[in-house]
């Protein structure tokens, strides 16, 4: 008995072969994984109109058969008929999404160019109507020599013209001398092809299509994208300043009246010292900074709604492609700047074993919303709050810079990397750009709510534990009149013993004994801080504002600088390095992640210090 015919549903990812394989083979279909891959394998029976049952294939989404991923080597094997004694597809059905034409044509070419009998089933034609597109398919035909089906899968528009058109695939093939393998066009001459052929098979676009394709041109554009994305950083970052101001004094007031109204109600002794020097100076220093992280949260998920972010991996991608990376990098790096586990985590996207060990080990360099309280305190007590040329406001210059030296040191370490001990090829970067929209209000404060909730469970949590820990170290054994009670307690001992090693870097003992806590996690050093001079000024009322006035008075421009240079390199938190032996499989990698991150915030940081000293600030 001979095999049945068998036919291939192929196209990008995301072109909507799944919709499409369950509607023509319905309940007739198997899934299990091909042998020795944990890649889906899905077949099932197409019953054509003369009653024949052939095989289709669901071949995994690809947007090459140079392949950069198991997917894509499954794909590329079985449409060769390489894979371990699978014949070649008879029938190469084409999927593209109508609403991405130019973008899934270059792939296309690549299919027909194998000579193969092929179909195309312009998928998903609903949806580009509904943006405003409205295409040619006959056109679309010509152009590619091949016949086109215009189908809505998920409706089960179009089926029946599609397997007619499988059925005749072979027979019209042989007709049309499509047999002999057509020419192989470079990459940049498929690119510059699919642009032509969508744009010949456009019959009508609406105006709001013309503007978002207009809005692409400009900020994909190879030289003014990046100023006009980092445009948009900087004013992010000025406007986390600016903006967060009055909601931070408001909440800096609340934790004021709160520590008045404990020493009114609260009789003088160490449970009172503890409420107001341990819990309000320490988790209400970190939580003023509240405003400051919804801000930055604001503007990134205002980014991600509108579609622009994808477009900002798009344009990085030529820069991560500098230093041995792509743009698949960019995405968890981003997410980095939340935190940087979603982002060690996110690098599972990545096929190329040696891109995802690189992204994360540089993923700690991106200065993690953790951090944001650490640079505001000190910022705003060592930096003025003055406009420079014109109405940019220093402070928000500064915290901009500390951003861009974690991603420049992030990218000099990633060069290092691939050029020494993760070295190899970069691999490419495809991803699918979602359409501009207008965010919904509704998405936001839901995303908002979310990521605040975080920081302050983590302020209620490990922040209040980190805080409860070292007064307790700050206030035992108490001093004697006379005596500084940082001096005589545990922690002014451990500080004192590592100090030895901090001090040619500029720091003074308070600010090495934050660096201990501060493990647990980012914010902790500012509540660490605010702790300290609470006890050792025996000021029960400490606020940020306080704090600020203890850091202006107490630290050195050279020596704030020094320690804004360190948090900018230093290691993130305990639960970033468990997460990175989890993903890495065991302690090398996570070992040597902390090795180097803390070699260069020291370095940083005493070249900072001594380069500050030197030019007399």
């Amino acid at each position: 008995m001979n095999a049945p015919r068998k036919a291939a549903l192929v196209g990008n990812p995301n072109a909507g072969k799944s919709a499409l394989f369950n509607a023509l083979t319905g309940a007739r279909q198997k899934i299990a994984n091909y042998p020795g891959v944990t890649v889906e394998r899905k077949a099932g029976r197409l019953v054509l109109g003369s009653g024949e049952e052939i095989e289709l294939i669901d071949l995994p989404g690809s947007y090459s058969f140079d392949a950069t991923s198991p997917d894509e080597e499954v794909t590329r094997a079985l449409v060769h008929g390489e894979f371990q004694g699978e014949s070649a597809p008879d029938v190469m059905v084409l999927v593209l999404d109508a609403a991405n034409l130019e973008q899934h044509l270059v792939f296309a070419q690549e299919v027909i160019e194998l000579g193969r009998p092929t179909v195309v089933a312009l998928n998903m034609v609903d949806l580009a109507q509904r943006d405003g597109l409205t295409l040619d398919p006959d056109a679309l035909s010509q152009a590619l020599g091949v016949p086109v089906v215009p189908t809505v899968a998920v409706r089960r528009k179009g089926l029946a013209e599609l397997t007619a058109a499988i059925a005749s695939a072979e027979a019209d093939a042989m007709a049309d001398d499509m047999a002999h393998p057509r020419p192989h066009l470079t990459l940049p001459e498929r690119r510059l092809a699919a642009r032509n052929i969508a744009k010949a098979a456009i019959l009508s676009q609406s105006t709001t299509r013309r503007l978002h394709a207009g809005l692409d041109r400009i900020l994909l554009h190879p030289w003014l994208g990046p100023p006009i994305l980092f445009a948009l950083l900087f004013v992010i970052f000025q406007a986390v300043f600016a903006w967060a101001t009055p909601f931070a004094d408001g909440l800096e007031a609340l934790a004021g009246l709160l520590a008045g109204l404990v020493n009114t109600a609260v009789p003088a002794g160490i449970f009172r010292d503890f409420l107001t020097e341990g819990v309000i100076a320490g988790v209400g220093g970190v939580v003023v900074f509240l405003p400051q992280i919804v801000i930055l949260f604001a503007f990134i998920l205002m980014m991600e709604a509108t579609g622009y972010m994808a477009r900002a991996a798009f344009i990085m991608d030529r820069m991560m492609a500098s230093v041995g990376l792509s743009g698949r990098s960019f995405i968890p790096l981003l997410s980095s700047f939340a935190c940087a586990i979603p982002g060690i985590m996110a690098t599972r996207s990545i096929a190329d074993p040696k891109d995802r060990l690189t992204t994360i080990l540089i993923a700690p360099l991106m200065t993690c919303s953790a951090r944001l309280p650490v640079y505001g305190v000190v910022i705003a007590a060592v930096i003025p709050n003055i406009k420079v040329w014109g109405a940019i406001g220093l402070q928000g210059l500064v915290l901009f810079a500390l951003y861009v030296a974690g991603i420049v040191g992030a990218m000099v370490v990633a060069l290092v990397l691939r050029r020494s001990v993760t070295a190899g090829r970069a691999s490419g970067f495809i991803m699918e750009l979602p359409r501009y929209q207008l965010p919904r209000l509704r998405d936001l404060a839901i995303g908002l709510w979310q990521r605040a909730w975080v920081f302050l469970r983590r302020a209620g949590t490990i922040i209040f534990a980190a805080t409860v820990v070292l007064w307790v170290l700050l206030t035992f054994p108490q001093a004697e009149p006379g005596e500084s009670q940082l001096d005589v307690s545990v922690a002014g001992k451990i500080a004192t013993a590592m100090h030895v090693a901090f001090e040619p870097i500029g720091f003074n003992r308070e600010m090495t004994l934050a660096l201990v806590p501060a493990m647990a996690a980012r914010e902790v050093a500012v509540a660490s801080l605010a702790t300290t001079y609470a006890v050792d000024t025996e000021d029960e009322a400490q606020t940020e504002q306080a704090l600020r006035e203890q850091i202006a008075s107490r630290w050195s421009l050279p020596t704030a600088l020094a320690f804004l240079a360190w948090f900018v390199f230093a290691p993130q938190c305990l639960s970033t390095i468990a997460v990175a032996r989890r993903e890495t499989n065991g302690w090398k990698w996570p070992v040597f992640m902390l090795a180097y991150l803390f070699a260069l915030a020291y370095v940083f940081a005493g070249i900072t210090f001594w380069a500050a000293t030197a030019l007399g600030l």
